[in-house]
């Protein structure tokens, strides 16, 4: 048999602690979360309804096929921004959701935060989407509303801000369509979303799309003129011809663009698979797996079999580098091979293991899933002899020059090389998620607070000086508290360093909503080789 069995004890103290941990990282979660959902705040929100306007992710629900999940994308970007510090979600609400039948990327500006002006976060948030919508070949819908590029930060929006417009043009060349639906003001750079789209939807006496508003206008060339004639949503359905659809009001626009969405007649690559068995144990389990402390072990199985179809997994090498476990499963039907890694280390068995099992996946053509939690490659004088280098760049090499799609989700700890040789966010997995408990780094806290407080003693050694052992406890405590801090995961999903911190009790959902939008390109193993291995 090949069903996984479990030995987790749901009802022993050991997992009430667990579960209670994980419980309280989720709840400082929810809150963070509706940090972005709120926008710029009820005083805005309300101001904005009382235009008769709806809230961006009304709008999205609208837009979407009745009763079908929508993925979010990097809800928390711009979380900890440094000064000046951005609102969390960066003015934009970006996810996967589908559109008359068609799974698409949806781009929504929130005007209830500075008019919906990009900046720096708003920018990489933007391009994420892009890059996913590019890479899994789904189309795009904008829904516009904003003010162009935030004048106080356009230093660091308007040269990398172009590739926004660059990314619609090459979107629409790869055949790849793009629709874009005006709401309100797309002044200057926002223009050009809809003047880039291949589908342009504005809505009537709502719409103001210019490249300079009537005060521009008045201060460059002395000409009077009022936004409708300048940008107005009639004039560019009757007089410019910028839009192909004119809406009487947003629920109609919205329409429209399904409309256009279900005349696209646009199919996936690869067919939806068949239902499939859900896991044998109860999602609900996940919260009380992973131990509070990242420095304890645990069974990567338990994860595996609350995830995969049926619990059923066949484990590839289980004998031999037994602190990763590879194998492969179905995921809602489709098929995966899963690295999953809950011991810690990785030595060398372990990287020859999985540079093995990616060439076997990539000549199946088979999906990856990467469980993180790993401290990285093993050090020290022994491994060092027996090749550890080697084989751990054999593992990033078969990593790095994979063609299947990567899905990665860290649960645990992913410090050092073993974050890359584990598809991190410098190896462009499809999607990378990260659950409340994971942490990642260079390396651990302590070890990297001591690595420089052995420096600093070797420093002063060569130099003949005493060393200060309360400033050595002031400098360790320091670092430990800053690389504990910008290791966690609201830090670095802030950064988008991440696609978004999930419930792990979701993990099958989102992990089946990401294989479904990856089947939308074809899925095709490595036929050019792997570059050369070192053996």
């Amino acid at each position: 048999m090949t069903v996984l069995a479990s030995a987790l004890d749901a009802g022993g103290a050991e997992y009430a602690a667990r579960r209670a941990a994980m419980l309280d990282k989720l709840a400082a979660v929810a809150a963070e979360h509706a940090k972005a959902v709120a926008g710029g705040g009820e005083k805005y929100a309300t101001r904005h309804r009382a235009r008769g306007k709806l809230l961006p992710r009304e709008r999205i629900e609208l837009l979407l096929d009745p009763d079908t999940p929508f993925l979010e994308l990097s809800p928390l970007a711009a979380w900890g921004s440094e000064a000046p510090a951005y609102a969390v979600g960066a003015a934009l609400v970006t996810g996967v959701g589908v559109v008359a039948g068609v799974e698409c990327v949806i781009v929504a500006n929130d005007p209830t935060v500075r008019g919906g002006a990009s900046n720096p976060w708003t920018l990489k948030k933007a391009l994420r989407a892009h890059e996913i919508a590019r890479t899994n070949r789904l189309p795009v819908i904008s829904l516009v509303e904003s003010g162009g590029a935030d004048l106080p930060s356009q230093k660091e929006v308007f040269i990398p801000g172009g590739a926004l417009f660059r990314d619609l043009t090459r979107l629409s060349a790869a055949g790849i369509p793009t629709v874009a639906v005006v709401f309100g003001n797309a002044t200057a750079g926002g223009a050009y979303v809809p003047g880039m789209s291949d589908h342009t939807i504005m809505v009537k006496e709502r719409a103001k799309v210019f490249l300079g508003g009537p005060p521009l206008v008045k201060m460059a060339t002395g000409e009077e003129s009022d936004d409708e004639s300048l940008g107005g949503a009639e004039m560019h359905a009757r007089t410019s011809g910028l839009a192909d659809h004119f809406a009487v009001d947003e629920p109609d626009a919205l329409h429209r663009a399904r409309r256009v969405v279900a005349r696209l007649n646009w199919t996936k690559a690869h067919p939806d698979p068949p239902p499939a068995q859900p896991p044998r144990y109860p999602a609900d389990e996940l919260l009380g797996i992973v131990p509070d402390d990242l420095k304890t072990p645990f069974d990567p199985r338990e994860v595996i079999a609350r995830i995969v179809d049926g619990s059923d997994f066949d484990e590839f090498k289980p004998l031999y580098g037994t602190s990763l476990t590879t194998g492969w499963a179905r995921l809602h039907g489709y098929p995966v091979g899963v690295l999953a890694n809950a011991q810690g280390v990785l030595f060398s068995a372990e990287a020859q293991k999985a540079a093995h099992f990616i060439q076997l996946a990539n000549q199946r053509d088979t999906p990856l899933i990467f469980l993180h939690h790993t401290t990285g490659y093993m050090v020290g004088k022994e491994y060092e002899q027996g090749g550890i280098i080697k084989h751990g760049a054999m593992m990033i090499n078969a990593v790095a020059n994979s063609t299947v799609p990567h899905l990665s989700v860290l649960i645990g700890a992913s410090y050092g090389a073993g974050h890359y040789g584990m598809c991190g966010r410098a190896f462009d997995p499809r999607f990378l998620f990260a659950w409340p408990s994971a942490k990642s780094a260079v390396m651990g806290p302590q070890q990297l607070a001591g690595v420089l407080s052995l420096v600093a003693r070797a420093a002063a050694a060569a130099k003949g000086r005493p060393y200060e052992e309360e400033g050595d406890a002031a400098l360790r405590a320091a670092v430990e508290q800053q690389i504990e801090a910008e290791s966690l995961p609201l830090f670095l999903s802030g950064r988008l360093y991440d696609d978004g911190v999930i419930d792990p009790r979701d993990t099958r959902t989102v992990l089946g909503l990401c294989l479904s939008a990856v089947h939308g390109a074809p899925v095709e193993g490595a036929s050019g080789g792997f570059g050369v291995f070192r053996m």
